[in-house]
């Protein structure tokens, strides 16, 4: 979808006018009438509002009028919101209460990163993904800049820690997402399908993340979905190689709201212009659509509906390594579909109830052409998934938690290699417990376990696993996890060899993190242990090992710099595996020993545009060169990967539509990067694995009439 993907060339409209504004004017106060510095107010639904001085005082303009909400918010007081009625300039006094619970209870941290709006204790929010520079509003690519991650950007899906991208798995509201990205040909990536628009959270566990969540290896990526809109709305877009057209519609009780969505893409004109190193046979060219329900059931209930269609297709042709003087050429065609229904509700007694169903299908169709010299390789490969889950919590206490749940998936794999077919189907089934423990409000434990049961292996596992976290100040603390972690080998093997078992990986991390209202400082070292990972060598087995150490860094600053916001991560990782068709353990070739990002964001309120840069780094990765002997496997190393992405975002008003003007570059310097290198059969030539688009340039707008949110923009800038 070209809004999500950010893969547009030139989209230009001229202002038209502003409407006519109010003024608004007060200030805000404690409890005990001291004047509250820093706190953000805003009209709910709109991006007019400001920040109070240094005497809570606080004046702004707006183009709402009739009724409206007014939001007030600081760290460490609850947030207020007050109905009131526009119709002229308008006098506020308002008081906040503070937020005991929030700021002064400890909370489980360790391997996590935290991306939301109503946590005091997040490292990020959700407008930082869409306004990283380089990120291009995706989600992973964001997360790309925090420590853990690596830069591959040759294949498919998150690596985190010495993991691999199957052992990332990605859950929105608790249910697994089976193919979270769209389906990518080789060297060539592939982009997530989820825009960060439709999360109010998001948490990036980079390992010993909780019980209710399994299959996964080395890191869960968990998506929070919104809940009712702020008021209707609907969005415009379009551009030399994509429309898109949105809505969201909220009753007038404001209990039920509606949406849908859809969207066309054609990167055709866009490589006609800027070639990439493979010629495009076939698009790519991407037609999606989206529909959302959402209704509250009561004061404390919701219901909540989200699918999508994805129908893609694309096609490249290069020169061919195996036969010289032939070309290539690789063409997939895919089909995805997905449905997410989650509802919630207040049992009474303390007790709380979380359930869901989600379905989703997946069909890929790839041929692989050396043209006029072999025939035609034809695969078809079709998932589909079905999941119900359920969790009930109990509060136990002030803040103490009990959580109870269990998952059912039914999964039929489907794979076809020209005639030759190879199926299953897998019935999965999960039970946990876990309880956060609060010994003071200043030193938490959390102690739990997961067992699974999958149906193809005919296997049970158990998985224990602990935390602890101890709060050394109102903004400080400490933190311990441990936990055994199991998943399913890749259904490619399990397609063809029935009698595999679980892989393992065993996580230790010990965490040191401060967070206040302008700084953000973070180290964590960690240590994963696996064990029965897949080898295809001398045949398919578990007979895999391997480990992951090391140590991260993670500093950012909202105030040395007037309106600059920056942060700064670094990883170390020594990590080496035993799998497939290693001999031995070595270091992978997806994991780089040092990574490093910068990202810098710098607002000028003058013209109400933000100025991103994004610099990141890693280390020469290991590849295989068939030429040496097996004493030196993996010993070469790719050159060092380094990119700068820029971006510039300038809010405005057309008409009546909130508008976002948006200019992003990759790789402004076309710095060469080197992802490994490919081998002929005989050995004798080999070709570098590079990006297909060494830079990639755009320049767009979208539109948004009904809701302005400029203010959330500013305060993440």
């Amino acid at each position: 979808m070209w809004k999500h993907c950010l893969n547009l060339i030139i989209c230009t409209c001229i202002p038209a006018f502003l409407l006519a504004q109010q003024k608004l004017t007060g200030k805000i106060t404690d409890a005990k009438k001291h004047p509250l510095p820093g706190v953000n107010i805003y009209i709910k639904g709109t991006y007019d509002g400001a920040t109070t001085a240094a005497d809570g005082s606080f004046s702004f303009t707006t183009t709402a009028t009739g009724a409206q909400v007014i939001s007030a918010s600081l760290i460490g007081y609850k947030t207020l919101e007050q109905p009131t009625t526009i119709s002229g300039p308008l006098q506020l006094n308002l008081t906040l209460k503070e937020a005991i619970n929030e700021l002064k209870v400890v909370t489980i941290s360790a391997g996590s990163f935290e991306a939301s709006n109503d946590r005091k204790n997040t490292v990020l929010k959700p407008l930082d993904i869409v306004t990283t520079a380089g990120a291009t509003a995706d989600i992973v690519n964001a997360l790309k800049t925090l420590p853990g991650a690596q830069q591959t950007n040759d294949r498919e899906g998150l690596f985190v820690r010495g993991g691999t991208g199957y052992e990332t798995q990605i859950f929105i509201d608790g249910l697994l997402v089976r193919n979270p990205f769209y389906t990518s040909l080789p060297d060539l990536p592939g982009r997530g399908r989820f825009s960060p628009f439709l999360f109010k959270g998001t948490t990036f566990s980079s390992g010993g993340y909780s019980a209710q969540y399994g299959q996964g290896l080395s890191s869960a990526l968990i998506l929070e979905s919104e809940d009712l809109p702020a008021r209707s709305s609907y969005s415009l877009g379009a551009s030399l190689i994509g429309v898109n057209g949105g809505l969201d519609e909220l009753s007038k009780d404001k209990k039920t709201s509606y949406g849908i969505e859809a969207d066309y893409t054609n990167l055709a004109p866009y490589f006609n212009i800027a070639r990439p190193r493979q010629e495009p046979t076939m698009g790519p060219e991407i037609l999606g659509t989206s529909a959302n329900f959402r209704h509250k059931t009561s004061s404390t209930g919701m219901i909540k509906f989200y699918g999508y269609g994805n129908w893609s297709r694309m096609g490249f042709r290069k020169n061919s390594t195996e036969y010289p003087g032939y070309q290539e050429q690789s063409d997939v065609r895919n089909q995805n579909i997905y449905t997410n229904l989650t509802y919630r509700e207040s049992l009474g007694s303390g007790w709380r109830l979380q359930t869901g169903f989600s379905f989703s299908t997946n069909d890929d169709k790839i041929k692989i052409d050396t043209i006029r010299k072999t025939a035609p390789a034809n695969i078809r490969n079709r998932s589909e998934l079905s999941q119900l889950r359920l969790m009930l919590t109990k509060s136990l206490g002030a803040f103490s938690m009990l959580r109870l749940g269990g998952e059912y998936q039914y999964a039929a794999e489907r794979g076809a290699f020209n005639n030759y077919q190879a199926n299953y189907v897998d019935n999965y089934t999960a039970a946990f417990a876990e309880s956060d423990i609060y010994f003071t409000p200043q030193f938490v434990g959390r102690v739990g376990g997961r067992m699974e049961y999958s149906s193809v292996l005919s296997k049970v596992n158990w998985a224990p696993r602990a935390s602890l976290a101890y709060k050394l100040n109102d903004y400080s603390q400490f933190s311990l996890a441990y936990g055994d972690y199991y998943q399913k080998p890749e259904p490619q093997y399990l397609r063809y060899q029935r009698d595999l078992d679980y892989m393992k990986a065993t996580h230790y991390i010990a965490s040191f993190q401060r967070v206040s209202m302008d700084y953000t400082f973070r180290v964590e070292a960690f240590y994963k242990k696996y064990k029965d990972l897949v080898k295809t060598v001398p045949d398919t087995s578990n007979m895999g090992t391997g480990y992951a150490k090391g140590i991260e860094l993670f500093w950012r600053d909202r105030k040395t710099f007037k309106n600059v916001d920056y942060w700064i991560s670094y990883s170390f990782l020594d990590t080496k595996r035993n799998y497939l068709f290693y001999p031995f353990e070595v270091q992978p070739d997806f994991a780089a020993k040092h990574t490093a990002s910068l990202v810098v964001k710098k607002y000028i309120p003058k013209i109400t545009t933000n100025i991103g840069l994004t610099y990141s780094y890693a280390s020469g990765r290991p590849y295989y060169n068939p030429n040496l002997p097996e004493s030196k496997f993996m010993s070469e190393r790719t050159i060092d990967f380094n990119t700068l992405g820029l971006s510039a975002s300038y809010l405005t008003t057309v008409g009546k539509a909130f508008t976002v003007f948006v200019l992003s570059v990759t790789n402004v310097f076309d710095i060469k990067q080197v992802y490994g290198y490919r081998y002929s059969t005989d050995k004798l030539r080999r070709e570098e694995i590079v990006p297909n688009a060494p830079r990639f340039l755009f320049i767009g707008m979208f539109m948004n009439f009904g809701i302005d949110n400029r203010q959330d923009v500013i305060n993440n800038l």
